[in-house]
């Protein structure tokens, strides 16, 4: 599970040497829109210098590679394979990437972020190596011939997207969100996602990444509401008692079952 994968511009050393100081569940190395292309060349080279040096084991180490219709994929795909990089994530994923896992040993995160994308998201979610998954709503947006704003608030797409997620056992990980500098807009955003089911978010810099790790962990009142219910449902359970009421509300086997996952997540 993933609460929180911040993005990082594989051109900028200092960003990248920077991972060290950020608690992040996940970082991913950016190969794609965060270099141009004379850049390319010289991210791989610093990934591969820098990135055995690092010291950030407790997160899980990804690298976003250029689109599979690029020319540039092919270097990446060299680069991950003889790297310590733990998963690739896929931009504009469009069909079944098994291949991917079969050729390089990383688990993948493919983004939707097309039309055809979405529609054939389940045959994506189905391939093999796959962990998670996520969108993005600029690129998608264009695909649509969309408004972004539109996009972004999508209730559609995040509840596809979860749903997608949970039949075939992978994190549904929440878009980025661009104000970097509107940090409740980014709050609100998170908790709009964790209200849909998702397990995390993507980030675009270091000052949201507290608050994804915050947001996307059980809150105090979370807890207490689920350590009560467990102890009240089996006490119930064990005298021959179905339906119980905690607080004045009603709780049977659903909501006992959602307080276990609650207490499963510390």
């Amino acid at each position: 599970m993933f609460r929180s994968q911040l993005y990082v511009p594989a051109n900028n050393e200092k960003m990248i040497r920077k991972t060290e100081t950020i608690k992040a569940d996940s970082f991913i190395f950016d190969l794609e829109d965060a270099v141009p292309q004379q850049e390319k060349e010289k991210a791989r080279e610093l990934l591969s210098s820098i990135l055995p040096q690092l010291n950030i084991k407790e997160s899980v180490i990804c690298t976003r590679i250029n689109s599979l219709s690029t020319k540039e994929v092919i270097k990446d795909l060299d680069f991950v394979i003889n790297s310590n990089v733990d998963c690739l994530v896929i931009p504009k994923t469009e069909s079944d990437i098994s291949f991917l896992y079969k050729m390089t040993g990383k688990k993948l995160i493919p983004i939707i972020e097309t039309a055809r994308g979405l529609v054939k998201i389940e045959d994506i979610a189905r391939s093999e190596g796959i962990i998670g998954i996520t969108w993005g709503a600029a690129d998608l947006a264009d695909s649509l011939k969309a408004n972004v704003k539109s996009i972004e608030g999508s209730e559609y797409i995040r509840l596809k997207l979860v749903s997608i997620a949970r039949t075939y056992g992978i994190s549904p990980i929440d878009k980025v969100f661009f104000d970097v500098k509107d940090l409740e807009g980014f709050r609100k955003e998170c908790e709009l996602a964790k209200s849909f089911g998702f397990d995390g978010k993507q980030a675009i810099h270091p000052n949201q990444v507290s608050i994804a790790n915050e947001v996307f962990s059980p809150s105090k009142e979370e807890i207490e509401w689920a350590k009560k219910v467990v102890e009240e449902y089996e006490k119930s359970s064990s005298a021959g008692r179905g339906a119980i009421t905690v607080d004045g509300k009603l709780v049977d086997a659903v909501h006992y079952r959602i307080a276990k996952r609650i207490l499963s997540s510390l």
